[in-house]
């Protein structure tokens, strides 16, 4: 008996109803994930450090001499002419003052050398007329032989004992230097303090003038003090004339090149600065981090490069932040770092694709912090899943997270 038209449809669509439960029953609900999509663009890899300025060239005033550094003439910020800015004032150690007893040791000195420098001169005045007396009679022995009434022989004495008595006269006038310098010495232990206060009593002092046009960096001490040989009286540099040194692991040293360029944030200013590497230390030293790990740290030399009017305030010992560049490009196929993952020996990938993830396999190049190279494997404009879950297989359903926000 065939059925009617009505029962069909009801017998249709129950059977519909029975196979939207069955499918409903069987599904599995999609997995929330985030997306990201592969571009195309401008790649940059980069070795983050901390830095910080100095000045190029330092000139540190050091005194000569031991003695009384006066109270400072010039304070730190101060401008300097070279040659002319006068930035120390030394005085030298005044003598000691003496008791009853050394003062007339001092004075019995002083005689032996007044009498010492009598004796010299009495010396040279003998040598000199030993002098005379035997070129007399050399002037004679020469007329003589002339006329035939005396010998050669007795012409050649004569010579002979002029030489020696100019010899002898040379000797007695070095013995009258020595007495007069011994005599020099022996007043100067009576020299007596004198008052640097009083008029004209700072012609004695050294008077440290700076060596370049700049500015005073730093004093150690303004008020006067006595200083050894060597002590830093003051510091001087051009605050334009900044270059920048930062603290780089050697591992990330080693992947650099002078001329690699760098782009200098965190320094205060607008907008960030231009430098290049211009040398790395040939020597690292071991430094042991916040975590308790030695590791080998290097120093590295930068250039800034944008103009002084691009950096007004940045100063001597002023903190920055460089991110040097290792290697770049304008063109090149990249994916966030955090959608890949490893794959035994391999880079992968879950591509979206029909709303399903699909495992891949790329090829990846350079990488940053954020972003990979991509080599083979993914086409700019493709879905990719980032941060994926464990429970993201390839087929697994997929929902975008973000859309299920909104």
């Amino acid at each position: 008996m065939p059925l009617r038209p009505r029962t069909l449809i009801l017998a249709v669509l129950g059977l519909l109803i029975v196979g939207a439960l069955a499918y409903v029953a069987v599904r599995e609900d999609p997995v929330p994930v985030d997306l990201a999509t592969v571009e195309r663009g401008p790649l940059r890899v980069t070795v983050d450090a901390d830095g910080r300025t100095r000045i190029r060239e330092i000139y540190e005033i050091a005194s000569p001499i031991a003695g009384i550094a006066l109270r400072s003439p010039v304070r730190v910020g101060d401008a300097t002419v070279a040659g002319e800015t006068v930035v120390a004032i030394v005085e030298p150690v005044a003598p000691a003052l003496l008791d009853a007893r050394s003062r007339q040791q001092a004075e019995a000195a002083v005689m032996e050398a007044e009498a010492a420098l009598s004796v010299a001169e009495s010396q040279v005045r003998q040598a000199e007329e030993d002098l005379s007396f035997a070129q007399g009679q050399r002037d004679r022995s020469r007329t003589l032989v002339e006329r035939g009434v005396a010998t050669t022989t007795q012409l050649e004495d004569a010579t002979q004992r002029v030489t020696l008595r100019e010899a002898a006269l040379d000797a007695a006038r070095a013995s009258l230097r020595l007495a007069e310098g011994s005599l020099a010495r022996a007043e100067a232990a009576l020299i007596e303090p004198t008052d640097r206060t009083a008029p004209g009593g700072l012609d004695c002092c050294i008077h440290l003038r700076a060596p370049v046009d700049g500015r005073v960096l730093s004093v150690p001490v303004v008020s006067e003090r006595p200083v050894l040989p060597g002590a830093t009286l003051a510091t001087i540099g051009a605050p334009g004339d900044l270059e920048i040194v930062a603290d780089l692991l050697s591992s990330d040293a080693v992947r650099l090149t002078p001329g690699a360029p760098a782009i200098v944030e965190r320094w205060g200013g607008p907008d960030a600065l231009e430098a290049r590497l211009l040398r790395i230390e040939p020597s690292a030293r071991t430094k042991v981090s916040a975590l308790g790990i030695e590791e080998q740290r290097v120093d590295a030399i930068f250039e800034i490069v944008s103009p002084p009017e691009a950096r007004q305030g940045l100063g001597d010992g002023f903190s920055v932040f460089l991110r040097i560049v290792e290697w770049q490009t304008d063109d090149a196929v990249q994916v966030p770092l955090s959608a890949l993952w490893r794959a035994g020996g391999d880079w992968a990938v879950f591509v979206v694709e029909d709303g399903a993830a699909v495992r891949r396999t790329v090829g990846v190049g350079r990488r940053n912090a954020r972003e990979a190279q991509v080599l083979e494997g993914l086409e700019p404009g493709e879905t990719v899943i980032t941060h994926p879950r464990d429970d993201v297989t390839s087929g697994t359903v997929i929902a975008d997270r973000a859309a299920l926000r909104e």
